[in-house]
């Protein structure tokens, strides 16, 4: 049953939309979706470009890789199929994952926008509109992406830090004797980074090492506590470390602004400059690298346009 107290906020904002679950003011869950075509769900033509070993293949849909686990009996390289999106693309160092499919005999349809997803849950959405008070940032929005972006996270007897590798996504727990109060708030604190950003996979904790199966129990309880299922986890082993598994249908918030992080700064620009108050100023000047990747997206500077009614002037620093 959905928390009466909850609810969502919405923007449907140039380059990106962005949302953020709000209980008690503040932010609980995090997400910012950005265009595709092939979101979680959509169901697309494709063309089997090579089959893999373990009836796998990888396919071409619309010029783009996607991969897929089991190719249906009597589909031959370079056949077409309907698939459905089931795992995102997700941007990684190195090689990023491509979208993951299945086959399917449904008809063609758009994977769900993210205003859908938030009305699927049955929690209030609230959409949010640039002349309005700024009720994102009020709950705490602008501290979430520096979470995301920077990896260091406060709590009450410690910090983390957030490392997302290829392999996993990591938290480290930093903090002052007694490690055994530090170790359960950390864990309390792990639970609910990962459910604010959104994060999935496999996830490493590297607690600090101390002895006692009660303390080690502690820890697990407080993440059973304040993690939703479905999850996985293993017990704090002898060195401190607990790992967990999530299903990862979609990349996380680290993992989607890390991936470009010009264009996040430039479409948190563009964000800012919608917000402007009727009568501000038109003429701003910016970072080099944000100025020209807005110039590479002249659709942005169109939608900016529309919304606030003029052409804004953008120099560069």
């Amino acid at each position: 049953m959905a928390d009466p107290a909850a609810g969502w906020l919405h923007e449907a904002g140039i380059g990106e939309d962005r949302a953020a679950l709000v209980i008690d003011g503040r932010i609980v869950e995090a997400i910012v979706a950005l265009p595709d075509p092939l979101r979680l769900g959509a169901v697309v033509r494709a063309k089997l470009v090579e089959a893999l070993p373990g009836k796998a293949g990888r396919l071409d849909i619309g010029g783009r890789e996607a991969v897929i686990a089991r190719v249906p009996a009597g589909v031959t390289q370079g056949a077409s199929l309907s698939v459905e999106i089931v795992r995102e693309a997700i941007p990684e160092a190195g090689r990023p994952k491509p979208p993951r499919a299945i086959a399917t005999d449904a008809d063609p349809a758009e994977g769900p926008d993210l205003h859908a997803r938030l009305a699927a849950t049955g929690i209030p959405v609230r959409t949010l509109h640039a002349h309005e008070p700024d009720a994102l940032e009020a709950a705490g929005w602008s501290e979430v992406l520096e979470e995301a972006t920077g990896g260091e996270i406060a709590f009450a007897l410690g910090n983390l830090r957030l490392s997302p590798t290829p392999a996993m996504t990591l938290f480290d727990v930093d903090g002052p004797p007694p490690l055994e109060p530090l170790a359960t708030a950390a864990a309390t604190a792990v639970a609910q980074a990962i459910r604010r950003h959104g994060i999935g996979g496999s996830i490493g904790i590297d607690f600090p090492t101390w002895s006692g199966k009660a303390a080690r129990q502690a820890v697990a309880d407080a993440i059973d506590a304040a993690l939703p299922q479905p999850f996985e986890r293993t017990a704090v082993n002898g060195f401190g470390f607990l790992q967990i598994v999530r299903p990862r249908p979609r990349p996380s918030l680290p993992e989607i602004l890390r991936a470009d992080p010009v264009g996040a700064a430039a479409r948190a620009t563009l964000r800012r400059l919608e917000r402007e108050p009727v009568g501000g100023p038109r003429r701003h000047r910016l970072a080099a690298a944000i100025h020209d990747r807005l110039m590479a997206e002249p659709e942005w500077i169109a939608a900016l346009s529309r919304r606030t009614g003029f052409a804004p002037e953008l120099d560069r620093a």
